[in-house]
C-alpha cells in the first residue's frame, strides 16, 4: 500500500477544506512525524517541472493547488466560450447561493443534499460567486454570496429583481406538462 498515493488522493478528495496534519495522520493511522515526511515526500514530487501541481499550506491545512506560473494557461481554459454555460447543477448551486446568502458551502451541501465544492469553485472562477467572509461557525467556513457580474449575468439590477420563491411556485403550477398547444387535425 503506497500512502504517498492514498495522501495525494485525500488532498484531492477534500479540494479546498484540506487536511491538517493531525487529519493526515487519523486517516493514514500513522503518527504526526510520518505524516509530515510523506507530506514533505509528495510536495519534493510536486516541485519538479513536469508537474501543475503543488501542495500549499493556506488556512492552517494542506491544499492541492495549482502552480501560479501556469496561471494564465488555466484562465484560459476557464473563460473558453464553451466553458460559459451553467450545467443544471452550476444553476442549482447559484440559486442556492443567491437566495441564501451570505451561506456557507456545507449549508450548500445540505441543501443540495450533494458535495458542492467543485460547483462552488466553478462559480467563483467564472465570477459569479466569492468569499464573502467566514461564519461564526466551528471551523470559520467562508460565507459565499453572489457578485456584481452575477447581477449583470442575469440582467438584474439588484438581488430584489430576483423573483420570489412563490413566484417560482406558481410558474412551475402553471405549466401542463401534458396538453399541447396542437390540435391533431
Amino acid at each position: 500500500m503506497n500512502k504517498q498515493a492514498i495522501l495525494e488522493g485525500l488532498l484531492f478528495i477534500v479540494g479546498d477544506e484540506g487536511l491538517t496534519i493531525e487529519e493526515i495522520s487519523k486517516n493514514l493511522e500513522i503518527d504526526d512525524k510520518e505524516a509530515q515526511e510523506l507530506l514533505k515526500a509528495l510536495q519534493d514530487e510536486y516541485s519538479q517541472d513536469f508537474h501543475g501541481l503543488r501542495i500549499s499550506f493556506l488556512g492552517g491545512k494542506f491544499k492541492l493547488t495549482t502552480k501560479k506560473e501556469h496561471k494564465d494557461f488555466y484562465q484560459k481554459v476557464l473563460m473558453q466560450e464553451k466553458n460559459n454555460f451553467l450545467s443544471q447543477a452550476a444553476l442549482e448551486t447559484l440559486a442556492i447561493i443567491a437566495y441564501n446568502q451570505p451561506i456557507t458551502r456545507a449549508e450548500v451541501d445540505e441543501l443540495r443534499g450533494i458535495a458542492s465544492v467543485n460547483m462552488i469553485r466553478k462559480l467563483v472562477a467564472k465570477d459569479l460567486v466569492k468569499v464573502s467572509g467566514k461564519s461564526s461557525l466551528p471551523g470559520k467556513p467562508n460565507l459565499y454570496r453572489t457578485t456584481l457580474f452575477f447581477l449583470d449575468y442575469f440582467g438584474l439590477s439588484s438581488l430584489e429583481d430576483l423573483p420570489t420563491i412563490k413566484e417560482l411556485e406558481n410558474i412551475e403550477n402553471d405549466a401542463d406538462l401534458f396538453t399541447s398547444n396542437y390540435k391533431e387535425s
